[in-house]
């Protein structure tokens, strides 16, 4: 790539920043649902965790917005921001084996110091800093809620990994037996609808920045005039 087109690209890059920083909206939602036969025929052929996690979730929240071979995706259902079943499943043995097929996701800021205790937690519990979300992905949606709030009670400091891994296998002993586990029920804290991006901090040279501005500039100077020109 030559340094026109590297400036030109970095140019493009800090003007979609500054866009969705001022208006929002970095993700597209869809609103339309699919047609159920199209759905039946994509997941006819999956294997049945898999195929159980997708019928689940359409008997709970209806069609999926999106279906493509390898997955089906629901936008806003239920207190989700996204919700995507996978054709392809994950081996996951704690607390028990099984398959990861369906993954849940919220807004939520996790401080960057807290990271490495989540991870010592739960493997399938997975954070996105820059985009401000965490989801948890694991064979059914009450194994995600409570792997959430339990995250929400690390991050808040009133348990740590160990004791959140015990509470884990206790709460999802109670629930398989059919006995109160409100914590794979329900979420438990508060979730914003609104996205809180972590967009760290600028640290390239100054030069450079200024560069890439002059670069879009340019080409934004000499899009009106062809457009001018034209009419």
């Amino acid at each position: 790539m030559e340094q026109d087109e590297k400036l030109k690209t970095a140019g493009i890059s800090m003007g979609s920043d500054i866009k969705v920083q001022t208006f929002g909206g970095a993700e597209k939602t869809t609103k339309d649902v699919m047609n159920m036969e199209i759905v039946k025929e994509i997941i006819k052929d999956w294997n049945a965790m898999s195929k159980n996690a997708a019928n689940h979730t359409i008997d709970q929240y209806g069609p999926p917005n999106e279906a493509i071979q390898s997955r089906l995706i629901w936008y806003n259902n239920g207190p989700w921001k996204r919700t995507i079943v996978y054709r392809d499943q994950i081996p996951h043995d704690f607390p028990q084996p099984h398959t990861d097929v369906i993954e849940n996701y919220i807004n939520y800021s996790v401080p960057p110091e807290m990271f490495s205790e989540l991870a010592k937690f739960d493997g399938s519990v997975i954070i996105e800093r820059t985009r401000g979300e965490a989801s948890s992905r694991c064979d059914m949606e009450a194994a995600n809620i409570l792997a959430l709030n339990l995250m929400n009670e690390i991050v808040t400091g009133k348990l740590d990994a160990e004791k959140a891994r015990d509470v884990y296998c206790e709460v999802t002993s109670a629930f398989m037996m059919n006995q109160p586990a409100p914590y794979a029920e329900k979420l438990q804290f508060d979730v914003s609808k609104d996205e809180k991006f972590d967009t760290d901090n600028v640290m390239i040279a100054d030069e450079m920045v200024r560069q890439a501005y002059e670069k879009v500039k340019d080409m934004a100077e000499r899009s009106n005039h062809e457009n001018k020109n034209y009419h």
